[in-house]
């Protein structure tokens, strides 16, 4: 089996679309993800899956603290944003503002989970990002936004 035979099967199960966002020396760093779930309900814990080429990677491998937020069927342009690389991704078009540790925040995603980093795990060429979320905001009755055969889709 290769790469391409994996990614093909992948393609027709659908993935939630989010953004984790986390702050680093030179300021606040994001990406698109598409592989998060859920690790644990006791202790409570969350999984995000991050390429070590990924551009916030320099950052999350040492973070404390990140943030996931799970995007509504509206967001494919903010989730476009987050994974292009070079893009001005906290620039005047996103909403979005620091807690009080600095995590980024970004205001118009539907479900926020505000984490500390447990555990890296390297598997390949990503590494699980395990976190305890610390704070949850969630806005009730959100279509999601998913990936689906290569494209976006929404669950309602």
């Amino acid at each position: 089996m290769t790469r391409t035979d994996l990614r093909a099967a992948l393609r027709d199960f659908p993935q939630a679309v989010g953004i984790v966002t986390a702050t680093g020396p030179d300021g606040p760093v994001g990406v698109t993800v598409s592989s998060f779930t859920s690790a644990s309900m006791d202790p409570p814990l969350v999984v995000v899956w991050i390429g070590e080429g990924a551009s916030a990677w320099p950052v999350l491998r040492t973070s404390p603290l990140f943030a996931v937020h799970l995007l509504d069927a509206g967001q494919t342009a903010l989730s476009d944003l987050f994974a292009r690389t070079g893009s001005d991704r906290f620039g005047p078009g996103t909403h979005w503002q620091s807690d009080v540790d600095g995590v980024p925040h970004l205001l118009d995603a539907p479900l926020r989970l505000r984490c500390r980093t447990t555990r890296r795990i390297a598997v390949g060429d990503h590494v699980a990002l395990v976190g305890e979320p610390l704070e949850i905001q969630h806005a009730e009755g959100a279509s999601p936004l998913v990936r689906f055969q290569g494209r976006y889709t929404s669950v309602a």
